[in-house]
């Protein structure tokens, strides 16, 4: 506890003496000595049962053929994130129900199979948030109130594993716009960098169609993958959504998601992608 609230000070002081935040975090190639490993440790540990991960797809716990599409799409990103110095990535969607919340845990959860990073999820819909649900958990705080100051980190996020950290909502935030758009919630998120020291940070995003919310905080991340759902989300949303993605941060690329007929010449022949 003693060494969280000595970083938590220190970065305090760096926000008020030092540099805008924005130009001074760290990128992936940038490899300090870490000395917040105890932060990590202190953090409260997040049992996945297997029968959850099953019934909510959460298919990256093992390294196998139904991992393969999410594990093929965490090594593009990786090297495409690291030729880039990149280190922030949003997940968005056009609109709702198109999985890009089952897209953020599984991309986490395989990126975190490789032990040299350490990732951190975060729940940035603060107006339908199902992380959460995702991982059948729910507590006292919210990531919300860690952005407000209501709580600290150590709090709230929750650890899987040696170095997957997520921060969870479990309600809605008020006035969530004006909460991911303000200087106090990018202020907020450089303090959490700078005490965890994550190599990736993954933030699962409102839909782009219906609220203002992705244009107020895209400017704190690197790039962006918008996911899509076969079938249900249409060609103009999708290319409408990717123009409005690419104008506030860089396109990582587009998810196909729920694509579940393929044929036998479409990866090694998994049931679906």
């Amino acid at each position: 506890m003693e060494r969280l609230e000595a970083a938590l000070e220190k970065a305090r002081e760096q926000r008020h003496t030092g540099p805008k935040a924005d130009s001074s975090r760290k990128k992936p190639g940038q490899k300090p000595v870490r000395a917040s490993s105890g932060a990590w440790a202190d953090l409260q540990e997040l049992k996945l049962s297997t029968r959850v991960a099953r019934n909510q797809r959460i298919t990256t716990q093992s390294n196998n053929a139904l991992s393969g599409p999410y594990d093929m799409l965490r090594s593009r990103a990786l090297r495409i994130m690291g030729d880039n110095d990149w280190k922030r990535l949003a997940i968005t969607s056009p609109n709702t129900a198109c999985g890009k919340t089952t897209v953020t845990a599984n991309l986490a959860i395989s990126m975190a199979r490789q032990s040299d990073l350490r990732i951190l999820a975060l729940d940035m819909d603060m107006r339908r948030p199902a992380l959460n649900k995702l991982l059948s958990h729910k507590d006292r705080y919210n990531l919300h109130d860690v952005l407000v100051g209501a709580a600290e980190p150590q709090q709230q996020f929750l650890r899987l594993g040696d170095n997957l950290a997520f921060g969870l909502n479990y309600k809605p935030a008020q006035n969530p716009s004006e909460l991911l758009q303000s200087n106090r919630t990018r202020d907020r998120l450089n303090e959490i960098e700078a005490i965890y020291e994550p190599d990736i940070i993954i933030f699962d995003m409102p839909p782009l169609i219906g609220s203002d919310d992705n244009v107020g905080f895209m400017h704190n991340v690197d790039c962006g993958i918008l996911v899509g759902a076969a079938g249900e989300t249409s060609i103009t949303n999708l290319d409408t959504c990717e123009k409005e993605l690419s104008e506030l941060t860089n396109v990582l690329g587009v998810v196909l998601n729920k694509c579940r007929y393929l044929d036998a010449d479409s990866g090694y022949q998994y049931e679906y992608y």
